[in-house]
């Protein structure tokens, strides 16, 4: 049964603090998301060899410590092919990253599992929306799961990166992670959807911001094979691809379908079509909601969409031009959860209060 705030038992305190804690659980994922893109763009993922998830929260404490991690990390083939000499200072760089990167992973368990507990203990989460917290519970363990699964892809031989296809994994469920918890925060927050005159048309604007969120999703995922393949590294112009508007080796690959995932060319230029197609969907919903909505929180979360898409697509084509340095490379997938976060809210905010 889903949860409605509106029929919900009176919990023994407001839900507004329940709904804030949420929301500072999602900045916590919205920053581990970013702090992802600087690790992978690194390539520090690697660095740590080891599931450990208690011992592994303290750094190595002694030199032989680190020599027996560093030993280990000499024995993939990353080592070999990409850092081979860097020697102990340049293992100890690519360690710090990946290892903070783990450990706000484990922060942000403890951030949910505890204030969780002492909401329940006061009877501040309503009976109905228990199971669903504590799903969300379970799938951010499986999510640390997911990222070890995936990191440990990048061990096999000839491997100097994790497969595209975990890599997505681990960043879909991510992106889905963050989407519940917010979705669920904002029901709290505003429970009943706000009125709005009829002539608004709430519901065709509604599908308009459906198709931008869908396409933007769909856009995310397909950055996540760019990433996974190193896509942007090659045809670093734009709006054509080295002065064509489909790359030449588009479908060279047999299956047709491993093009989707596996080609550098044709991942990129799917990339940028999704891109461009999610662009011009956030224009038409902006457009509508500027003609059809009166001014005030639900028009602004339609136009704060349509905000976000125009800063990412910028960024975006601003990154591949100085072919994905990491600040730029970090920036643009920490934005990609701004991108979420207002779809998310524009869509929240133009409920059917009828359904």
């Amino acid at each position: 049964m889903p949860f409605d705030a509106r029929t919900a038992p009176a919990p023994a305190t407001s839900l507004r603090p329940v709904a804030f804690w949420l929301l500072a659980v999602a900045g916590l994922i919205w920053a581990m998301v970013a702090l992802g893109g600087a690790t992978r763009l690194t390539g520090s993922g690697l660095s740590i060899m080891e599931w450990a998830p208690l011992r592994g929260v303290l750094p190595p404490m002694s030199e032989a410590e680190w020599r027996r991690l560093y030993d280990l990390y000499r024995t993939i083939p990353q080592y070999e092919l990409v850092n081979a000499g860097f020697g102990l200072e340049g293992f100890k760089r690519i360690f710090w990253l990946e290892w903070a990167h783990r450990l706000w992973g484990r922060m942000i368990g403890m951030a949910y599992l505890l204030p969780f507990l002492w909401f329940w203990w006061r009877g501040a989460i309503p009976r109905t929306l228990l199971p669903r917290m504590g799903l969300l519970f379970l799938l951010g363990g499986a999510q640390g799961g997911i990222g070890w699964f995936m990191v440990a892809s990048g061990f096999d031989d000839g491997n100097t990166a994790v497969s595209p296809y975990r890599l997505v994994l681990h960043l879909g469920m991510a992106f889905l992670l963050y989407g519940a918890i917010l979705w669920t925060a904002l029901g709290l927050l505003w429970p009943v959807p706000p009125a709005l005159p009829a002539a608004a048309r709430r519901g065709s604007i509604r599908r308009q911001v459906g198709w931008a969120f869908g396409l933007s999703v769909l856009t995310m995922l397909a950055g996540g094979f760019v990433a996974g393949i190193r896509a942007g590294f090659t045809y670093n112009t734009f709006p054509l691809m080295d002065g064509a508007l489909l790359p030449p080796d588009y479908g060279s690959l047999s299956p047709f379908w491993h093009n989707l995932t596996l080609n550098v060319g044709a991942v990129q230029f799917n990339h940028r079509l999704l891109a461009t197609l999610t662009l011009l969907a956030a224009i038409g919903a902006g457009v509508s909601a500027f003609k059809r909505l009166p001014a005030g929180a639900v028009r602004g979360a339609v136009l704060g969409l349509l905000g976000a898409v125009l800063l990412q697509y910028a960024l975006g084509v601003v990154t591949l031009l100085h072919v994905v340095p990491v600040g730029l490379g970090t920036l643009h997938q920490g934005v990609a959860v701004l991108v979420l976060t207002m779809g998310l809210v524009a869509l929240h905010r133009l409920r059917d209060p009828a359904a």
